[in-house]
This record gives C-alpha cells, sequence and structure tokens, in this order.
C-alpha cells in the first residue's frame, strides 16, 4: 500500500524476491526531450507513518519558534503546488483518536492575499479510495476506476477537477493564517487500524505566503464525539511543536556513494509540476519518424539517480530545501505532469502498424543487454498504478481521447495505449497526459514501436 520501495536499497530493490525469466526488448532508448518547468512544489511526504502529533513540513520562517530547525524560511508567490501524502496508525492499537492532517497557509504582508485553489483533491485510502485489485489495462474515461488515494487524486487533477470539498479560494488577512485543508485520517473500525490520505492541489497566490503541513490528534467534546483542530490549535502547534516521530530512514548521499543507496522520503519544496515535451527525431524536426518494422524506440519517464535506462537523464526533481533528514531529490516524482507530443510520420513506402505503449522495464542505471527488460510472466510487486490520457487522430483522421487506468508490475510490457494504421507518407499525432502518481515506484518507459 505503502510504496515502501522509495524506502529500500538499490540492492534490496532488484532482490526482493526469485525473479522469473527475463526477456530482452532490444532498442534504442532516447533521452525524453524537455524539462521541468519551475513551478515550486510544497512536498509533504516524511515521516509517512505519522504516529505522533508535530510538525510535518514548514516552509514558515524560524523566528519565534521553539524549533527553528523545523521551519525551511521559504515563501510562495504566484503559481505552486501542494502535495502531501501521509499515513495514521493506532499505535497503541486501542487509541482510535482521528489524526487530523492540517495545512495552512501565512500572509506575513499588510494587504490582504487572494489564494486560488485552481485543481484540487483529497482522498483516504479507506472508504474513498481502496487498494483493490484491478486489471492491468481497463478504460476509464468516466474517472470512476482507481485503485489507492493517490490513482484517484491524479486522476482528477488531470482532468482538470477541484473536489467539491475545496473552496474555489481562500483571501488571508495580512498577518494572519488560513487553514487551506483540514481533514481527518481515521483508522476506528479498519482491520487493520491503518489508514491514508493523498492530497495534491494547484494553487495561485497573488500575494507572498507561507505553508505548513502539520499532524494532530482530533479534539474531544464534551459528548465524546471528535471535532477538528481549530486555526488557533494549529498555530500553536506549528509555534511551539517540533518535527513529527516517529523519522523514516535517512538517505545516503545521492553522489559519491560506493554504499546500497536509500533514496528517503520527501519533506520540503522541490522544483517542477510538469515536463512538457515535444518528442522528434532532433531538435531541429518537426517530426517523429516511425521505427521500422519489428523494431521500437523508448523515453525514460521519471528517471531517477540508479536508473536512467543508459540515458544518463536524471527527470527527478530537485530540492530548494528540505530537511536534512530527508530526500535530496523527489525521487517519485509524485504529481509531476508528464505532457508528452508525437507527432508521427510514416517516411516508408508501406503500410505501418504503430503502437504508442507505457512500459515498466525491470530498471537499470545503463543497459546491460542492449535492450530493455522485462519479465516473462508477471512479478509480484506493483510499480504502476494510475490513470493516463491519450489523445490522437484515429484512423479515420478523426480528434479521440481515451483515459485508461494502468496497474503495471515490475518487469510489465503492457499493452499500447493506442494502435495506429499509417499510410505511406502518413503524418498523425499521439499525446500523452498523466501525472506520476504516489504509490508507484519509478521509471517506466514511453515506447513506439511498429509492428511486423
Amino acid at each position: 500500500m505503502l510504496s515502501l520501495l522509495l524506502g529500500l536499497t538499490f540492492t534490496q530493490v532488484t532482490t526482493i524476491s526469485q525473479s522469473p525469466e527475463e526477456i530482452i526488448q532490444p532498442q534504442e532508448v532516447r533521452k525524453l526531450p524537455g524539462k521541468l518547468d519551475t513551478v515550486p512544489v510544497f512536498n509533504s511526504n516524511s515521516p509517512e507513518l505519522v504516529l505522533k502529533e508535530g510538525i510535518l513540513l514548514s516552509t514558515f520562517p524560524s523566528q519565534g519558534k521553539k524549533v527553528p530547525t523545523a521551519h525551511l524560511n521559504f515563501p510562495f508567490q504566484g503559481r505552486f503546488d501542494v502535495f502531501s501524502h501521509h499515513v495514521a496508525k493506532a499505535e497503541p492499537p486501542e487509541n482510535l483518536r482521528s489524526l487530523y492532517h492540517g495545512i495552512i497557509l501565512h500572509n506575513p504582508g499588510n494587504k490582504p492575499v487572494k489564494v486560488n485553489i485552481l485543481h484540487g483533491a483529497s482522498y483516504l485510502s479507506q472508504p474513498d479510495a481502496p487498494f483493490i485489485q484491478l486489471d492491468s489495462f481497463v478504460p476509464n474515461n468516466s474517472g470512476q476506476v482507481f485503485a489507492g488515494p493517490g490513482s484517484r487524486v491524479m486522476s482528477d487533477i488531470l482532468r482538470g477537477k477541484r473536489q467539491d470539498i475545496l473552496p474555489a479560494y481562500i483571501m488571508i488577512p495580512p498577518g494572519k493564517s488560513q487553514v487551506l485543508l483540514n481533514l481527518p485520517i481515521p483508522v476506528r473500525e479498519l482491520t487493520p487500524p491503518l489508514n491514508g490520505r493523498s492530497t495534491y492541489m494547484r494553487l495561485r497566490s497573488d500575494g507572498t505566503v507561507y505553508a505548513a503541513s502539520l499532524a494532530m490528534f482530533a479534539k474531544i467534546n464534551d459528548d465524546g464525539s471528535e471535532r477538528a483542530p481549530n486555526i488557533a490549535e494549529w498555530s500553536s502547534l506549528l509555534k511551539n511543536g517540533e518535527l513529527s516521530t516517529p523519522r523514516d530512514k535517512v538517505p545516503t548521499p545521492i553522489v559519491g556513494n560506493k554504499k546500497p543507496a536509500i533514496y528517503g522520503r520527501v519533506a520540503g519544496v522541490s522544483r517542477g509540476s510538469q515536463w512538457r515535451s515535444l518528442l522528434t527525431d532532433t531538435s531541429n524536426s518537426s517530426y517523429l519518424t516511425i521505427p521500422e518494422s519489428g523494431q521500437a524506440f523508448s523515453y525514460p519517464l521519471s528517471s531517477l539517480h540508479g536508473g536512467t535506462f543508459g540515458t544518463g537523464q536524471i527527470q527527478t526533481a530537485p530540492m530548494l530545501v528540505r530537511y536534512p533528514d530527508t530526500a535530496y531529490f523527489a525521487h517519485g516524482n509524485y504529481g509531476i505532469q508528464y505532457s508528452l507530443r508525437l507527432p508521427l510520420l510514416n517516411n516508408s513506402q508501406t503500410y505501418k502498424n504503430v503502437t504508442i505503449s507505457l512500459q515498466t522495464p525491470i530498471k537499470e542505471n545503463q543497459l546491460t543487454k542492449s535492450g530493455l527488460r522485462f519479465f516473462s510472466q508477471t512479478a509480484r510487486q506493483v510499480f504502476f498504478r494510475g490513470t493516463v490520457r491519450v489523445r490522437y487522430r484515429d484512423n479515420h483522421g478523426k480528434p479521440a481521447t481515451r483515459f485508461v487506468h494502468l496497474v503495471q508490475k515490475r518487469g510489465q510490457k503492457g499493452k499500447p495505449l493506442v494502435s495506429l494504421n499509417m499510410k505511406p507518407g502518413d503524418s498523425s499525432w499521439v499525446e500523452v497526459d498523466f501525472l506520476y502518481p504516489p504509490d508507484a515506484s519509478p521509471p517506466q518507459v514511453l515506447t513506439v514501436a511498429t509492428q511486423e
């Protein structure tokens, strides 16, 4: 459930269990054109399992705070995103009080600040989006297919939605704080008493704001019922609290480390919310020439240190500020939208059938077999679960859009997202969009293949 692979070492990831027989797909792997934009992302994912009240992430200034090191002093203005993913567990088991997750914004200026919530969603594992078993390829034009809260949240954002529980905007008076999110992670009546909440929001502020992600147990009313903490209680925790514990595994240095590397989990501000890419033969070309019959080429998606498939390309979002015991990069690229456009060209003299697929090869930094490695039989570990949107011209030349929910396990080839019959000299286009979902493990690839 918890995509724990980011806390494992490189060595552990490749030796989780005895692997089935491998098959090799000889082909070229190309660097993905484009780059991440510069939109900052408030990235709250450590500690993932929250057992004690405290500060999860604060970009407030440290002045006047009881624990100055818990505050990273990073202001936001204009476009920025908010991502959070945290899990609550009854500890001890009889403590079934709900854990509340709060996100507050503060206006340090002398004029009111308006923060628009452009898109946004927040879902629980239970009951909103349980981790159910789904087929590897399920049409999802309705948006009602999901497995886990990260899958559901990213599907909503991909469709440009703002969930009903979120306002269109909030106004923050001068020198004041306002609640952006104040929602429970209940564990009562769950077996085991474990639950998680994933949240993503795209925001635009017309002034400077600071942000904080906080955890506090529900307050108890006189009649024994629970209530949400109020802004005064959240503000007191921010001022007087410390970082929530227990902490996650401490990451190892990414560069110059000869030991098995631990990626760690993210708590800080990462740089980049979207990767736009025009896939062409060269930077000076207008087309992407399809492969020869029986051939294929691929582009890494969410490639990271130790997993570039021979391209050397690190797509992982860098951290602008972070806590010293958390990840050096936003290794999972959770919530980052990939927007890929492929202007296809069949420059041959024969009809060709071309497919576009998202695949999950066995992770490698350098290609050891002159191609991508897959398993001949389905492995156990789920490495990707989320919705992909494909826009293209169908075989009748008409624009078409489809949403597909994919579940891919480690080393799985995956079914084509779209299949096109292209005449000699024909050109066409395909657009692929998705937000990299939480509870997934990078990297993946986008593969263009021509059938025999």
